[in-house]
């Protein structure tokens, strides 16, 4: 099957200006201003003053739902493939949060698959918020090398939720994940959950100064304000930090400005949704005193303000959900990127920065604004 992009102005996240871009399957085939042979029977996707940009991608997403803080009733509802669409996500990454009662690695793999099956691009994390790491197959590292999509585990450090794990527990976790990685060729990740407690990162960073476990392997997500002094020490260091997109985007722009503006290496930070995961409110006592829950199309909104809001230029706001993102999950540049022999996931968006079509494994997932593939039993 051929799919042909035209009168694309392209970014890569680079800007790379007019492009026709030219599909076949599930790969890029070729990038030229004016691709004027084309295959017999190939599709055209006229986008003409639009800009089309990497597919982007998600490495924090509750696709089975999260919650659940509140009650059988705050069980948050599991993703829909739809909302990937709607949210220009061709990749993502699943995983589990507080409740892993209600939830288990078997379903997060389930639902893993079949988003692989829908039409974009799934991987997933072991464990959840708690020690010992809930599995599959009874180990993490096992998980890790036997399961395809499993690519790392979660856990939770710095939050009244965790299970409050120790710095031993920490470093062989971090060590099972790093060799199961190493021999199935993942990248053998620690997701951390990171809360607003009174550690911060400094239990991490006290491992990264103190083993020899290469920083890499630990990725926190979350990060705020209030550790902006931790993470400029751990991404001086070389680790990536993963910012979490708001509804509400204007006040997360300027603390990504913020700590960008004190040197931070700018290709190792990232954005993610959260998506489908609670959002609970507590009290002065660590009581709940409100819920609601992440909705992925905040991942593009955060990217929106940084550009019409903060005036970044459009190339770097979308290496934080592209490039560097794919980078960290060793999967660049099949993915990440706009180019020969990378997969075909992208969007194209209007001149008010509006998803208009979306193409993911190259086939056409949203077209002028409207979902045209669903999920199997959505309305």
């Amino acid at each position: 099957m051929f799919l042909c992009v035209k009168n694309a102005d392209v970014y890569s996240p680079a800007h790379l200006g007019k492009k026709d871009i030219l599909i076949c399957n599930d790969r890029i085939i070729a990038m030229e201003p004016e691709l004027k042979a084309l295959p017999e029977g190939c599709r055209i996707v006229d986008a003409a003053g639009r800009r089309v940009i990497p597919g982007l991608i998600d490495q924090h997403v509750h696709v089975t739902g999260g919650g659940g803080e509140s009650g059988f009733t705050s069980r948050v509802p599991e993703l829909r493939f739809s909302d990937s669409v709607k949210a220009g996500v061709t990749t993502l990454v699943g995983l589990l949060g507080t409740d892993s009662r209600t939830r288990s690695v078997r379903n997060l793999l389930a639902k893993t698959k079949a988003l692989n099956e829908e039409g974009i691009t799934a991987y997933c994390l072991t464990g959840a918020y708690e020690i010992p790491s809930p599995t599959l197959t009874g180990s993490v590292g096992d998980d890790i090398m036997f399961l395809q999509e499993v690519i790392g585990v979660k856990v939770a450090i710095s939050d009244h939720r965790s299970s409050n794990l120790t710095k031993e527990e920490m470093v062989k976790l971090a060590s099972e994940a790093r060799i199961a990685g190493l021999l199935s060729k993942k990248p053998g990740i620690v997701h951390m959950h990171t809360g607003v407690g009174r550690q911060g990162l400094k239990m991490i960073l006290d491992i990264v100064r103190t083993t020899d476990i290469p920083i890499q392997h630990f990725r926190p997500t979350h990060m705020r304000k209030m550790l902006e002094d931790d993470v400029v020490e751990f991404a001086g260091l070389g680790g990536y930090v993963d910012y979490t997109s708001s509804e509400e985007p204007d006040e997360k722009s300027q603390e990504i400005l913020d700590v960008l503006a004190r040197g931070i290496p700018e290709d190792h930070l990232t954005i993610s949704s959260d998506s489908n995961g609670s959002m609970p409110k507590w009290g002065p006592n660590k009581e709940l005193i409100g819920i609601t829950y992440a909705r992925m199309t905040s991942l593009f909104g955060q990217i929106k303000s940084l550009v019409l809001k903060k005036g970044m230029p459009l190339e770097r706001a979308l290496c934080f959900v592209t490039r560097n993102v794919a980078q960290a999950l060793e999967i660049y540049p099949r993915k990440g990127c706009l180019a020969p022999g990378s997969d075909a996931d992208l969007v194209v968006i209007d001149s008010e920065m509006e998803i208009q079509t979306v193409v993911s494994k190259g086939q056409v997932l949203m077209e002028e604004g409207e979902v045209v593939k669903k999920g199997l039993f959505e309305d």
